[in-house]
C-alpha cells in the first residue's frame, strides 16, 4: 500500500516553475501541509499538483506511438519490427508480465505509463486537497468553491483511467491515509460501485456554480470544466454496464438515463457537433485533397482533428469537451507519411479498419455477422446486398471519413503526390526507402511510397494514417499536431446510442447514430432494425467515428465476457498487398501483416496486471488476492 498512499512529495510542486517562488522551503528544508493550506498561493499551487499526472495521450506514448491504437486491431506500429524491444513489439509478442509490462513499465513519457503509482498518487493529492480546502486560507470564496470542484473532478478522472486500464475492482478512498493507518481492512468494491463513486465526484463538480461549462480564456487553458464531468459520467456508466464489468447484472437502463441527461445538459450548454469547414483556404483549396468523391465532408472531418480547440466564449469548435494540455509535436515526422519526408510512419491502419468503412449507400462492405471466413482474415465474406462495393476497386464510393482518416493506394495528399503502396514502388527495395528529394524529383511520373516489413519510413499494411495529419504539414512547413481531444460530444452521442440500444430504446438509439452519420453525409440507418442488429450497427459506428482515438482498444475489451478473449479481433490483423498489372490496373491480395500471430489476444490481456510488487503487498496486508486474472 505504500505506493498508493505515499505522502505528496513536495518536489512535485517545486518542479513546477510557476510554483517555485510560492513554495520556497523553510530553513530546515521542510514545509508542512499546514503551512501550505495556510497560504492562498500555496493552496493554488497544491491544486496544480492534482493536474500534474494528466497524460498527453495521442501520439505521445513512448517513442511517439499511439499506444492503444496500435495495440488494438486498428493499426500496426512500424516500430514493432524496427525496434522490437519497444512497446508495440513486446505487446505483439506477448512479452508482458505483472513485473514488467511494456504498456506501463517501459516509460512514463508525457504522462503515459506507470499508471498505477502515478494515478494513485494523484488521487491522494486530490483527496488531501478536498479534505483541507474548507478550512484553508483562501482569499476568494469563489476560488475555494471552484478549486474544490476541480479536485473532485480530477479525482474522478484518475479513478476512471484506473478502471479503464486495469478493469479491476478498486478500493473507494474518500479520505487520504497516513502511513500509521491500519490498511488491513482495505477491500475491493465492485466495478459498478467504483463507477458510481466516480459519478458522485462528477456530481459535486456539476453542482458547483463557480465551475464553468467551458473554458473561455487561454490563460485557463487545460483547466477542467462541467462538460468533462458529464463526459466522464457518460463513459463510466457505459463501461459499468458492459459485459466484462457488469458482474451479470443489467445496468443498461441506468446507463441510458445517465447518458440521456448528460447529453441533454451538454447540448443545453452550447456543445454541438463540428459541422462547418471554417478554413476553406486550407481544406477546400485543393480538390485532390477531398478524395475521389470530392466530398466536402472529408474536409470537414479532417479539419476537426487537425485543429486545436481555441479557448473562447463562442469557439469555432463547440464539439471538443476537453483536450490534452500538451501539443502533439511534429507528427508528420514520426506518425504520418514517413516515406514523404519523415523519420517513420508510426501508425499504419489495418485492413480490418478499412473494411469497417461503409460505402456511400450506407451498406457495410462485409457481412456484419461473419466478416471473415478464416481465422487470419484473408478471406472476406462480402456483403452480397452491397452492389456498390467492387473488390477490384476497393477504395471507391466509401464513407467520407475513410478518405479523411486513411491514405490508401491512389489517394492524394497534395495535387502532385499520389500514393502507391505496390511492391514495385521504387522505395520498396532491400536497401531502404527513398528520401524526399527522390520523391520530388520523380513526381511527374508518379511518386510512390511502398509497403515494407521492417523499414520505419514504409507502411506495414498498405495504408498510412491521415486523420491527425495537417494537409500542409512537413519539414518544409512545420505545422504541429493538434492537441488530443480526450473528450468530445461525438463520443457522448455514441455512448448514449449504445446505452439506448441495449436498453431497448431503439428509436432514440437510431436517431443518435443518424446524427453522427448525417454530419458526414452518410445515409440514415435502415428503419426497423432488430435490437441485435442495431447494437451491431452502433458498435460499427463507434469503430468508424472514433477510429484511432484509442476507444477501440477499450471497447473490444468491455464487450467481452469475463471468460472470453480477443482472438477474433486482435490475434490476426491484415495488410493489403497490391500489384500493378501491365494495363495499369491493380490487383489486391489480403495477407497477415506478419506470418506469426500477435500474442496479445489471450484473456489476460483484457486488462493490465496490477504491478507485481504492489499486488504482493496488497495480498500480504489484506489477505486477499488483488491480481487480475491470468497475471
Amino acid at each position: 500500500m505504500k505506493t498508493i498512499y505515499t505522502y505528496l512529495l513536495l518536489l512535485l510542486l517545486l518542479a513546477m516553475g510557476a510554483c517555485k517562488k510560492a513554495l520556497d522551503m523553510a530553513p530546515d528544508g521542510k514545509i508542512s501541509m499546514n503551512d501550505i493550506f495556510a497560504d492562498n498561493t500555496k493552496v493554488g499551487a497544491f491544486l496544480n499538483s492534482c493536474y500534474s499526472n494528466m497524460p498527453a495521450k495521442g501520439a505521445r506514448y513512448y517513442f511517439w506511438s499511439r499506444g492503444p491504437v496500435v495495440w488494438s486491431d486498428e493499426a500496426w506500429d512500424t516500430d514493432a519490427e524496427a525496434e522490437p524491444s519497444l512497446m508495440a513489439g513486446r505487446v505483439y509478442n506477448g512479452d508482458a508480465s505483472a513485473g514488467n509490462h511494456p504498456v506501463v513499465n517501459i516509460s512514463a513519457d508525457a504522462g503515459n505509463g506507470d499508471y498505477w503509482a502515478r494515478y494513485w498518487n494523484a488521487i491522494r493529492n486530490c483527496s488531501v486537497f478536498i479534505s483541507r480546502i474548507d478550512s484553508a486560507n483562501v482569499t476568494n470564496p469563489a476560488d475555494r468553491n471552484r478549486w474544490k470542484a476541480e479536485a473532485h473532478l480530477l479525482r474522478a478522472y484518475y479513478y476512471a483511467e484506473l478502471l479503464r486500464w486495469y478493469g479491476a475492482a478498486l478500493p473507494v478512498e474518500r479520505e487520504p491515509h497516513d502511513f500509521t493507518d491500519d490498511f488491513s481492512g482495505i477491500s475491493k468494491e465492485s466495478y459498478y460501485n467504483v463507477a458510481k463513486f466516480i459519478m458522485e465526484d462528477c456530481d459535486v463538480a456539476l453542482a458547483t456554480s463557480e465551475l464553468p461549462w467551458r473554458i473561455t480564456t487561454t490563460g485557463e487553458g487545460g483547466r477542467v470544466n462541467k462538460a468533462m464531468a458529464e463526459a466522464i459520467k457518460s463513459r463510466m456508466i457505459l463501461f459499468a454496464a458492459s459485459p466484462l464489468y457488469n458482474a451479470g447484472k443489467d445496468y443498461w437502463q441506468e446507463a441510458y438515463t445517465v447518458n440521456k441527461t448528460s447529453l441533454a445538459n451538454l447540448r443545453a450548454n452550447g456543445y454541438e457537433l463540428y459541422n462547418k469547414v471554417n478554413l476553406p483556404h486550407i481544406y477546400l483549396a485543393d480538390e485532390a485533397y477531398l478524395g475521389p468523391n470530392k466530398d466536402v465532408h472529408t474536409a470537414l472531418y479532417n479539419e476537426y482533428f487537425t485543429q486545436t480547440m481555441a479557448y473562447a466564449s463562442n469557439p469555432t469548435d463547440k464539439e471538443t469537451i476537453y483536450q490534452s494540455r500538451d501539443g502533439q509535436g511534429n507528427i508528420w515526422d514520426i506518425d504520418g507519411v514517413g516515406a514523404q519526408d519523415g523519420y517513420k510512419s508510426g501508425t499504419c491502419p489495418t485492413q480490418e479498419l478499412v473494411d469497417a468503412y461503409e460505402t456511400t449507400n450506407g451498406l457495410p462492405v462485409l457481412n456484419p455477422d461473419n466478416p471473415y471466413a478464416d481465422e487470419k482474415h484473408t478471406q472476406p465474406n462480402y456483403n452480397t446486398a452491397n452492389t456498390l462495393y467492387n473488390p477490384n476497386k476497393p477504395y471507391e464510393n466509401r464513407d467520407p471519413r475513410f478518405y479523411a482518416s486513411i491514405y490508401y493506394n491512389g489517394s492524394k495528399r497534395k495535387a502532385w503526390w499520389t500514393f502507391s503502396e505496390t511492391p514495385a514502388s521504387f522505395e520498396n527495395y532491400p536497401g531502404g526507402i527513398g528520401n524526399r528529394m527522390r520523391v520530388i524529383a520523380t513526381y511527374v511520373g508518379e511518386p510512390q511510397t511502398g509497403i515494407h516489413s521492417t523499414v520505419r519510413k514504409a507502411t506495414r499494411t498498405g495504408y498510412f494514417e491521415r486523420k491527425f495529419l495537417h494537409p500542409n504539414s512537413g519539414n518544409d512547413n512545420p505545422v504541429g499536431g493538434a492537441n488530443t481531444k480526450l473528450f468530445r460530444l461525438g463520443e457522448v452521442i455514441l455512448n448514449f446510442a449504445e446505452a439506448a440500444a441495449e436498453a431497448g430504446k431503439l428509436a432514440e438509439a437510431t436517431e443518435a447514430v443518424n446524427e453522427i452519420r448525417n454530419r458526414v453525409g452518410m445515409p440514415d440507418l435502415p428503419a426497423g432494425l432488430s435490437q441485435a442488429a442495431l447494437i451491431q450497427r452502433v458498435r460499427s459506428e463507434r469503430r468508424v467515428e472514433l477510429a484511432m482515438e484509442e476507444n477501440r482498444y477499450f471497447d473490444v475489451r468491455r464487450w467481452c465476457a469475463p471468460t472470453a478473449d480477443l482472438s477474433k479481433t486482435d490475434k490476426w490483423v491484415t495488410a493489403m498487398e497490391i500489384t500493378r498489372n501491365p494495363d495499369g490496373s491493380f490487383s489486391y491480395k489480403r495477407r497477415p501483416v506478419r506470418e506469426t500471430e500477435r500474442r496479445n489476444y489471450t484473456g489476460k490481456f483484457l486488462s493490465l496486471p496490477i504491478p507485481l510488487q504492489e499486488a504482493n503487498r496488497l495480498q500480504a496486508i489484506t489477505g486477499n488476492n488483488w491480481q487480475n486474472p491470468g497475471w
